[in-house]
């Protein structure tokens, strides 16, 4: 089965980030524990700045992808979090290997 694999690159305001990581973790939390069509989310921080964080995704395929944008916890994180960010890089992937 080829799976959908999302790499999220994120700068977050400085004097912003104890506002945006509760609504990044709790989005990741939701997502892992009510989609059946993600199989991982992590949420990365840089150790020298944590003002720069990874969003690591994998779903089963693109529906499954399209299918969490939908989700109301999605849609609040969007609505919420999104004005902490001063930029914000969505990478999707295809696994080739192994």
């Amino acid at each position: 089965m080829a799976t959908f694999t999302l790499l999220v690159q994120i700068e977050i305001n400085k004097d912003s980030i104890d506002k945006f990581m509760p609504l990044a973790l709790e989005n990741a939390r939701a997502t892992r524990e009510s989609e059946t069509g993600c199989r991982q989310f992590d949420v990365l921080v840089d150790p020298s700045d944590p003002s720069r964080v990874m969003f690591y995704e994998i779903y089963d395929d693109e529906a499954a992808f399209q299918a969490h944008q939908q989700t109301a916890h999605f849609k609040r994180y969007v609505d919420t979090a999104l004005q902490y960010l001063s930029s914000r890089t969505r990478i999707p992937l295809r696994r080739v290997a192994p």
